[in-house]
């Protein structure tokens, strides 16, 4: 090819080219990855060992606990939700074993206000005021947390059984707490499902939440659990045996048991438990109403701060996960790690595929003014796009139909609708994480950047009753 006789049009379908092969080719990795994830969730189907339970609700909510619980909640500018969380918590979970910490920062006097109006009266809630000006980081303030519990163990010669985390946003089920309770005989751990709750007043990027978990917390944590591979915590709706937290808090020199640096305790949480030799468990069980039993909140609203969000995740799982906990166990491990530190090139891969679409479009319209000549296919670039074709639509009718489950076959319509958006907050949230990351590296303060939150779903329950 003599480059020099190229005209800009022919150096357009040249790029053209290179960046369909490279988009597609990435695309079918990914598909094959999603088919053997999809394969396995239908084998365990058929088998009945991936079927979710039921319990009956009645019998099950308010149980008495065997022994002692601690609920530690961390809040930095929380004022809006923090006091409907706890008044919510304490009034689910009635039972006495419990005890709720809830974490707030000396300079953050509307949240420390806020959850001392929601404590009062309730001997078994305690707020506990952060030395250190926030914000710091999640980890940073539940380290604060577990001290004060050790404390009160200490002083009161009581022994907790095991340690809850929520969110300041969280709203939990009246069955959790007793599951949980149940469950600590045969796991160390143990994490309920998420499940987003949907906000009328945007359906679109609060909306795509909804497909995300839907699939991810009834299909690839399932099958993760199944396998018997590390899966990550949600850092809400999650439970850990006292006694784990002990052993990580000593391996951390007395630093505490949740690591101050990074960006995302939680998901570090469950690798380092699996890691450790823990048995971890996921609970996906639905009461006799039919309903998940699981931990429910409102999640972004806004493009900024999904995209916000979202590049933490990114930034602290796909990037600093790299770096802190490596590609330690088996080849199932290596998989799932691989698959969940993808974001990155996930993001470029998708960028490339929508610059594609762009130059396509521009290409047809040069075609049609007569100032460029179709390019034609190869046979291997066809079967690519054909390929692909059928894995979009494959993809598009399993998010359907998770998201149709939980939600109602309009959320499932809708679904299928919010894959550009998916896609486009991906793209940018990919971008702002490897400009977090690269900061990190040259000496950037780690910080608790947290999503803001003005509203708590049982305020909204509340009102529709």
């Amino acid at each position: 090819m003599d480059v020099a006789a190229l005209s800009p049009v022919d150096w357009l379908a040249l790029i053209q080219h290179e960046l369909l092969l490279f988009a597609s080719l990435f695309f079918i990795l990914g598909t094959l990855d999603e088919l053997a994830i999809d394969g396995l969730y239908a084998l365990g189907r058929v088998r009945g060992r991936l079927r979710t339970a039921s319990i009956p609700r009645g019998e099950v909510e308010g149980r008495e606990l065997a022994g002692p619980v601690a609920v530690i909640v961390a809040a930095w500018r929380e004022d809006d939700v923090i006091g409907a969380t706890m008044r919510h918590l304490l009034a689910a979970w009635p039972q006495q074993g419990l005890r709720l910490y809830v974490g707030c920062y000396a300079n953050d006097p509307a949240t420390i206000a806020a959850a001392s109006r929601a404590a009062s009266g309730h001997a078994r809630a305690r707020i506990v005021i952060h030395a250190d000006h926030g914000p710091t980081t999640k980890a940073d303030c539940m380290n604060r947390l577990y001290r004060a519990i050790e404390e009160d163990e200490q002083r009161e010669g009581i022994s907790f059984r095991m340690v809850v985390i929520h969110d300041a946003e969280d709203m939990v089920d009246p069955a959790a707490l007793p599951l949980f309770d149940a469950g600590l005989a045969r796991a160390e751990l143990m994490q309920l499902p998420v499940v987003p709750m949907p906000q009328t007043r945007s359906r679109w990027v609060a909306g795509h939440y909804l497909d995300e978990f839907a699939e991810s917390h009834a299909k690839a944590m399932v099958v993760r659990d199944w396998l018997g591979t590390g899966f990550p915590s949600a850092g809400v709706g999650c439970a850990i045996a006292r006694g784990r937290l002990a052993k990580l808090d000593a391996q951390s020199m007395g630093q505490g048991p949740f690591d101050a640096a990074s960006l995302t305790e939680d998901y570090e949480l469950g690798l380092k438990v699996a890691e450790a030799g823990g048995k971890t468990a996921f609970l996906r069980v639905r009461g006799d109403d039919g309903a998940l039993v699981a931990t429910r909140a409102y999640f972004p609203h806004r493009l900024e701060s999904a995209i916000r969000q979202k590049s933490r995740w990114v930034c602290g799982i796909a990037l600093q996960g790299w770096d802190r906990l490596g590609w330690t166990g088996n080849l199932l491990d290596g998989w799932m790690r691989l698959r969940d530190r993808r974001g990155p090139l996930a993001a470029l891969v998708l960028f490339t595929a929508y610059l594609l679409l762009m130059i396509s479009g521009a290409l047809i319209v040069l075609q049609q003014l007569g100032l460029a000549r179709p390019v034609p296919l190869t046979p291997l670039t066809e079967t690519l796009l054909i390929a692909n074709a059928f894995s979009l639509a494959w993809r598009a009718a399993w998010r359907c139909a998770f998201t149709a489950r939980e939600y109602g076959m309009a959320e499932g319509i809708r679904a299928i609708l919010r894959i550009p958006l998916s896609n486009i907050i991906a793209i940018m949230a990919g971008r702002r994480a490897v400009s977090q990351y690269v900061a990190s590296l040259h000496g950037g303060r780690v910080r608790w950047e947290k999503t803001d939150h003005h509203g708590h779903p049982s305020i909204g329950q509340r009102a529709v009753a």
